[in-house]
């Protein structure tokens, strides 16, 4: 079944056009889905795990809301909200214009795998290993499906409505403006130690009514990872929030490990890379996806923080930043540059290596920014992002396709927030096409109440996977 969506999300006329293809699912190896987790052991999440899995850690994902009856994410989300005023009161249901976006995001920060009883395997316990490879399948709760960066960490689900040409304006007429602060607020006072944000706009400057929610944040001590944006969604440079002082703003990487032409974005704000592209996910209802985008790579690097802050509870927030910044391994022009920040992840490093990191946040304050920027309401249109870090030399991106300008394609149009999903439209404007996999059904669901074999789908077309 051939689906086009097309997604026209107002932050300057911004259109995108997304071909996807739904495929009945295929009997394949248990490995199918984990063994795709190239990360896990390329950038050392799997050595880290041998000392922490985050543990008593809360992440909260800021997002369309996560489907948790994810057979990935069964018990992971332990709480939530709706922001917008449409969604579900406990943000497990994906609302705006890309409903599926915080299920993917939440499966890459916290998957828990499954063991699917429709797989076989020897006879003796669920978790025997097949006759075939299975990638990583000592962790989690099974050898199946996602593991996350952080298994073992907490989801706080809350909802936003990012509006779109499909989706329409929300129905419960609450702003971008206002749902963000608002969403920011709730995670802090329900024990959020992280916030995700896979979400980005094309403006480097954000609402006054931001300002308070995030000193909020950093007052108390909570981490926050936003994704930097991508040029095939016509972000060709960071936007707010991953603009705003303190806030570890993550870029991204191509499988080889080096600057993505397309799923990433360039700005002095950024402050690491971690991969952007081949990624997969989980979608509501227990399909996967294969996708790209920086709206991957921040909950990579959100559950690095988890992994930190579960090793090290005594650090505080900019400590745990200051681990992931200083433990980076250096990338592009010698020391910080505007593709790849202070360096490439280095999730082994950042968990167990014996440093000793500053206090103050190297990415910024909050408090010192509204202190000199808004001052008797008076804000420079060209505000610093990060004022404690002198602006660095322009690096030329590397040769892609120019996206079209959007602020300058409409007039008196404010840059509003948009999911970094924009990632996920990579493919076709690549030329490849999005795969997606569900769980394996056959007349009906099993009798036993345990999720049937989850399975991806074999790709067609220009497989980039």
């Amino acid at each position: 079944m051939l689906s086009r969506a097309r997604l026209a999300l107002r932050a300057g006329a911004l259109v995108v056009v997304c071909l996807a293809v739904l495929l009945p699912a295929t009997p394949a190896a248990a490995d199918d889905i984990r063994g795709k987790e190239y990360w896990l052991e390329d950038y050392g999440i799997e050595e880290a795990w041998q000392s922490t899995q985050g543990e008593g850690v809360t992440v909260a994902v800021i997002d369309s809301g996560i489907d948790a009856t994810h057979p990935d994410l069964a018990g992971a989300v332990i709480g939530g909200t709706d922001a917008s005023g449409a969604g579900d009161p406990g943000g497990q249901r994906g609302i705006g214009e890309v409903p599926g976006h915080g299920t993917l995001v939440s499966t890459l920060l916290a998957g828990r795998g499954h063991t699917d009883p429709a797989t076989p395997r020897p006879s003796g316990s669920g978790r025997a290993p097949s006759p075939l490879p299975e990638p990583f399948s000592q962790y989690g709760e099974g050898p199946d499906g996602i593991v996350g960066v952080a298994p073992k960490a907490d989801l706080l689900a809350v909802s936003l409505w990012i509006e779109g040409q499909s989706s329409g304006p929300n129905p419960a007429g609450v702003s971008v403006d206002e749902q963000v602060p608002s969403a920011v607020r709730w995670a802090v006072d329900n024990g959020a130690d992280v916030i995700n944000m896979s979400l980005g706009s094309t403006s480097t400057a954000w609402p006054e009514s931001w300002d308070q929610a995030f000193l909020y944040a950093e007052q108390h001590d909570v981490v926050i990872v936003a994704a930097a944006g991508n040029r095939a969604g016509g972000l060709t440079q960071v936007g707010a929030p991953a603009t705003i002082p303190g806030v570890l703003a993550v870029a991204g990487l191509d499988r080889s490990g080096l600057a993505s032409a397309e799923a990433s974005s360039e700005g002095i704000s950024i402050a690491v890379a971690a991969p952007s592209e081949n990624l997969v996910g989980g979608l509501p209802g227990g399909f996967y996806a294969n996708w790209s985008g920086t709206s991957g790579a921040a909950p990579l690097v959100s559950g690095v923080a988890a992994l930190i802050r579960s090793r090290y509870p005594e650090l505080t927030a900019a400590q745990v930043v200051n681990r992931i910044v200083d433990t980076a391994r250096d990338a592009g022009q010698p020391g910080f540059d505007t593709l790849y920040g202070y360096g490439v992840l280095d999730v082994a490093a950042a968990v167990d290596a014996d440093i000793a990191v500053p206090e103050e946040n190297r990415l910024g304050s909050m408090a010192q920014w509204i202190q000199l920027y808004r001052r008797g309401g008076q804000t420079p249109a060209s505000a610093p992002a990060l004022p404690s870090h002198p602006p660095a030399e322009v690096i030329p991106v590397p040769p892609v396709p120019q996206a079209e300008d959007p602020l300058t394609s409409v007039h008196d149009v404010p840059a509003l927030v948009v999911l970094g999903f924009s990632g996920l439209m990579l493919a076709v404007l690549l030329g490849g096409t999005l795969h997606v996999a569900r769980v394996r059904r056959r007349t009906s669901l099993p009798t036993d109440g345990h999720p049937r074999r989850i399975e991806p789908v074999p790709g067609g077309g220009n497989d980039r996977w």
